[in-house]
């Protein structure tokens, strides 16, 4: 699902430019989200630039929002011609947007700019017919009316956030934090990500393809909870050896089946996607902060060999670790003091 990572290819003198569609009946909360990620400056922390601006219609007439609530755009619809990324806020009651945004957004995905929809806000994108034939996913209380009003849509029933041709959609409102945060992984890699998730107190990694919700816990769900969370602290732990399903499940006192369903149940994603995922994350740390030769980077993140985690990157980034590490490196030296296990 991560067929967009590419490296970010604007000009290195100037900051990220992102622009926030800002039209009636937009909701507060994504408005929000994605001022905190893009609108403050973090740089002092090794955080990228961001040039966050609120784009409408008219620059000069605040927008409504529900609660009373308003929003002051500073840009008209022109200056998307200019940004690197577009976001599209939700919607409250499904607001359907005026047709100059539609057809801006129509002239900007025509361009090659990466463009995303936070929630609802992926009806404002299916308006504009840039869902059509594309996989789509929103609010699980709302794909019933996306496929209804919007047939040509490929809905995805249970996703965080998904891609189709530089287009992203998100689902209900913590996963649009999760979206927001992906979007900054992919175009200044992991670090960056990381130092704003620990700004805003959130989790840093959250993998798109975990299920929307997960089960309503009880007493007896809430001691497997516990298990489970001490089993995949162990597993960041010991990353770099080979763990297996029948590991983790021994360690959890759990059949291999029984555990399975439980971290499924638990988490939104099979035990071994939850453990791909964390040693892809593992490596991108590794290639941003060292320069570890990559053999020992696939060894210390638990890949066992180049080859095998040159294949994942391709599959889950669309890239090469190689094309990674010069994008986003960071650092010129050995990395002696990463916390990754050796």
């Amino acid at each position: 699902m991560d067929s967009s990572h590419r490296p970010n290819d604007r000009p290195s003198d100037r900051p990220y430019r992102v622009a926030l569609v800002a039209f009636p009946g937009i909701r507060a909360f994504d408005v929000s989200v994605i001022t905190e990620v893009w609108g403050n400056d973090r740089t002092d922390r090794g955080a990228p630039a961001f040039d966050l601006h609120r784009v409408a219609l008219d620059a000069n007439t605040p927008v409504p929002m529900r609660g009373g609530l308003t929003l002051l755009p500073d840009r008209t619809l022109t200056w998307l011609d200019h940004a690197d990324l577009i976001v599209i806020p939700g919607l409250d009651d499904l607001t359907p947007a005026p047709t100059p945004v539609l057809d801006a957004l129509r002239r900007a995905h025509a361009r090659g700019t990466t463009i995303a929809a936070l929630c609802g806000g992926a009806f404002t994108l299916a308006q504009a017919g840039l869902l059509d034939g594309r996989r789509a996913i929103t609010h699980w209380n709302l794909i019933d009316h996306l496929r209804a009003r919007h047939p040509h849509v490929t809905v995805v029933p249970d996703a965080l956030f998904i891609e189709d041709d530089n287009i992203w959609t998100a689902a209900g409102t913590a996963a649009g934090i999760d979206l927001c945060l992906h979007l900054v992984r992919t175009a200044h890699g992991a670090e960056a990500a990381a130092t704003i998730a620990r700004s805003m107190v959130t989790a840093p990694f959250r993998t798109g393809t975990q299920a929307q919700f997960i089960e309503h816990p009880t007493p007896h769900a809430d001691r497997d909870a516990d298990a489970l969370a001490a089993v995949r602290e162990h597993a960041l732990r010991h990353l770099h050896e080979p763990l297996t399903v029948a590991d983790l499940a021994a360690r959890a006192d759990m059949s291999a089946r029984s555990f399975a369903r439980h971290f499924t149940a638990a988490t939104g994603t099979t035990p071994l996607r939850w453990l791909l995922d964390q040693r892809i994350a593992a490596a991108q740390k590794l290639l941003e902060r060292t320069d570890l030769p990559m053999p020992e980077v696939a060894r210390r993140a638990g890949f066992g060999s180049e080859v095998t985690m040159r294949q994942h990157f391709a599959s889950r980034l669309a890239t090469s670790p190689r094309a990674y590490r010069a994008a986003f490196t960071t650092v010129s030296d050995t990395g002696g003091s990463s916390p990754i296990a050796r």
